[in-house]
């Protein structure tokens, strides 16, 4: 085997995963991250404006045992649309503007992700408990 020089930085992994230990409101730089709610009391992650984030994607995934509920919040309110499936069933995402992580019921693994197109926030996730995942608004 030969050697490997580097010249310039090196750069360890892609910085696209970020823990969540308070709240947090996400920029366009926050753009296809993966945020891991990494603390008992991880707070609300508010979405960046959905009209000028057209292509937009995010995960968030629950990671600890978390002792408040988190969200993950619209920004301007009501533009939430999609399907989460909880614990087996199909739960309707319908101009919320709230996905919820709830105590007690979430699971470490639970995840939502969602994608702008301008208009909306398309919304994908899945729980394994009942009630672990909610949409409100």
């Amino acid at each position: 085997m030969g050697t490997t020089h580097f010249s310039g930085p090196l750069a360890v992994g892609s910085g696209k995963i970020e823990a969540i230990t308070a709240g947090k409101t996400l920029t366009s730089r926050d753009n296809g991250k993966v945020f891991i709610l990494s603390d008992a009391a991880s707070g609300d992650i508010t979405l960046p404006p959905v009209a000028t984030n057209v292509g937009f994607e995010c995960k968030v995934i629950c990671g600890f045992a978390i002792t408040s509920a988190s969200a993950l919040i619209s920004a301007e309110g009501d533009n939430i649309e999609g399907a989460l499936m909880v614990a087996s069933t199909v739960v309707d995402v319908d101009a919320a503007d709230k996905l919820n992580f709830i105590q007690t019921a979430e699971n470490i693994g639970d995840w939502v992700s969602v994608i702008s197109d301008g208009t909306y926030w398309y919304a994908d996730g899945r729980a394994l408990t009942t009630g672990g995942i909610t949409a409100t608004g």
